[in-house]
Order: structure tokens, then C-alpha cells, then sequence
């Protein structure tokens, strides 16, 4: 057992410069063969260009974000695992005749592909609303734009939480009545 004082024993490194395992080694074959080769064949100069690779806009990186998001809270996973059929179709039964349904109503976990888009872009709807109120603060923009931004705001919130909630009464009769 060593001292305190004493200094552990470090292993011999490599790394000094990459050449030690291979001095050492003695099979004359790998000599040759690393060598050799070497001596009258050059490496050619490759005056390769890296590519550049600039940052999108602010702008496309929001659009990309939206795009996700619409995708995201439409169920566009929902849709390409299950394939639901676009639009549903329903049978009068007085008349016989069939009419096109968009909503599956009665299935909370199930939806056609359009019912998913519509809300989809209700929700981007009212999303979009939140960031024109947003933009409707600031200080340095004149008031008309501020007020046009808050009032296209305001209207895009109200009509995609109505519209959801419709959405949500038909797909659910019964809820909160």
C-alpha cells in the first residue's frame, strides 16, 4: 500500500505521438506495409469546399413550427396508423337516403380525417389569434395597426373557441347541458 504523499503510478500512454505501439512493433510484414507504400506514393491535395450551410428566416422557422403543430392537433399519427375514411355517410331513416356525416359522433377517441383537419386549423385559428394580441402591444407600431391586429385577434380567438365548442356538442351530445 503506497503513502499519501506518494503519487499514484500512472500507466504508460500512447498518446505521446502515435508511433510507440508501432515502433515497438516487430513483424517486419507491418513495417512494409505501412512504410513502403509511402515512399514513392503521395497523398493527392483535395482543395474540397465544406458547404455553408446558412440558418432558415424567423419566418420559415414559425411556419415550420406552425405546420407542425396544425399536423400534431390534427392526428395526423391517428390517421395514418387507423386510415379512417375521409367523411362518414349515414342512412335517413325516413327517407333512405345517404348523407355525408363529418363528425363521428358518440366516439371520443375516433375521428374521420376531416373532422381532425377542421379542428385542427380551429385550434391554429385561435393560436394565431393569441400572437396578433400579442403583436397588438407593442409600443412602436401606430394605433390603427394596433387596433386592427387586437381586433383580428380578439375575433380569431371568440370564433375558434365557439367553433370547437360546437365541434365538441356535436361529437358529444350530452356535454355540459
Amino acid at each position: 500500500m503506497r503513502a499519501k504523499s506518494e503519487p499514484a503510478a500512472q500507466p504508460p500512454s500512447s498518446s505521446a505521438s502515435g508511433g510507440a505501439s508501432s515502433a515497438a512493433s516487430l513483424d517486419p510484414i507491418f513495417h512494409l506495409l505501412r512504410v513502403l507504400p509511402f515512399s514513392f506514393l503521395r497523398p493527392p491535395r483535395l482543395r474540397l469546399k465544406l458547404p455553408s450551410l446558412t440558418l432558415p428566416s424567423p419566418n420559415a422557422v414559425f411556419a415550420l413550427l406552425l405546420l407542425t403543430y396544425f399536423m400534431v392537433v390534427s392526428g395526423i399519427v391517428y390517421d395514418i396508423i387507423v386510415e379512417p375514411p375521409g367523411i362518414g355517410s349515414t342512412q335517413d331513416p325516413y327517407t333512405g337516403s345517404v348523407r355525408p356525416v363529418v363528425f363521428m359522433s358518440g366516439r371520443v377517441n375516433g375521428q374521420y380525417i376531416i373532422e381532425g383537419l377542421s379542428s385542427g386549423f380551429m385550434f391554429v385559428l385561435g393560436g394565431i389569434g393569441i400572437i396578433l394580441l400579442d403583436l397588438a402591444l407593442d409600443r412602436n407600431r401606430p394605433k390603427s395597426v394596433k387596433v386592427s391586429y387586437a381586433s383580428a385577434g380578439v375575433s380569431s380567438v371568440v370564433l375558434a373557441y365557439v367553433m370547437s365548442m360546437l365541434f365538441i356538442r356535436i361529437k358529444i351530445p350530452a356535454y355540459l347541458r
